[in-house]
């Protein structure tokens, strides 16, 4: 009888024992991530920190660029022809490049009314025939003043 209850009272001691490493285990296990977690959020922040300092600010335009507005132009569309369309634009080019800018901006307005009669309404329908209609008038704008014209910014553009 004695061989029972000892037995049953060391199986109880090595089941407590278990139980005991177990949790401290669990713990030490959980600790652990918890510190892992925290230290690796603090290198990633940090990292991306470093990196937005390094980063170089690239500007499209400085402080010697002139904007312009070339002003409105309406024209019916050369299909259908019972449409009309209204862009108004502006140009930006480096101060002092354009002998006569008024000149030049009565040119471009000229080149823009005799394109926008050639075009079709699908031709400037959605996303992409406003962004094809805006690379047809930069290269326009450039052929016309010989590259002084660094960019044609649309600023509205009306179909009826």
């Amino acid at each position: 009888m004695a061989d029972a209850k000892d037995s049953k009272k060391g199986s109880k001691g090595w089941i407590g024992a278990l139980a005991l490493v177990t949790l401290v285990a669990v713990g030490t296990g959980g600790g652990l991530g918890v510190y892992l977690l925290g230290s690796v959020e603090k290198s990633v922040d940090l990292k991306k920190r470093e990196e937005a300092d390094k980063a170089v600010k690239v500007l499209n335009y400085t402080g010697e660029l002139s904007l312009r507005s070339v002003g409105s132009v309406v024209a019916n569309l050369a299909e259908p022809t019972d449409s009309w369309v209204r862009i108004e634009s502006s140009v930006v080019f480096k101060t002092g490049t354009l002998p006569n800018p008024d000149v030049t901006l009565a040119e471009i307005r000229a080149d823009a009314l005799a394109y926008l009669r050639t075009l079709s309404m699908a031709q400037i329908e959605g996303a992409s025939g406003l962004q094809h209609l805006r690379e047809d008038l930069n290269e326009r704008v450039a052929i016309r003043t010989k590259g002084a014209v660094r960019e044609l910014i649309v600023e509205s553009l009306v179909v009826q």
